[in-house]
């Protein structure tokens, strides 16, 4: 039983994986990014490692996707501005 659990929570992480190398949009990227968090989160829970599980939820699941989502809206609200001509 716990085998069959330590196979879904990697075939998790491989997809979410999988899922943020495809996307384009960095938006998007973030999103799924934060996905890819959890699911490394619950694998490292699964396989014991309860504290490293709980650091990997709050910074690969909330932190960094937050600051990649900040990121890229100063970016395109820059590159709006430099549109419209003004600074």
């Amino acid at each position: 039983m716990a085998d069959a659990v330590i196979v879904v929570a990697l075939l998790a992480v491989a997809v979410a994986a999988t899922a943020a190398v495809v996307n384009r949009d960095p938006a998007r990227q973030a999103l799924v990014l934060a996905v890819l968090g959890t699911a490394l989160a619950v694998l490292f829970t699964v396989l014991q490692a309860p504290d490293v599980g709980l650091s990997q939820l709050a910074v690969g699941s909330a932190l960094t996707p937050l600051l990649i989502m900040l990121s890229v809206r100063k970016v395109r609200r820059r590159s709006a501005r430099g549109k419209d001509g003004t600074q």
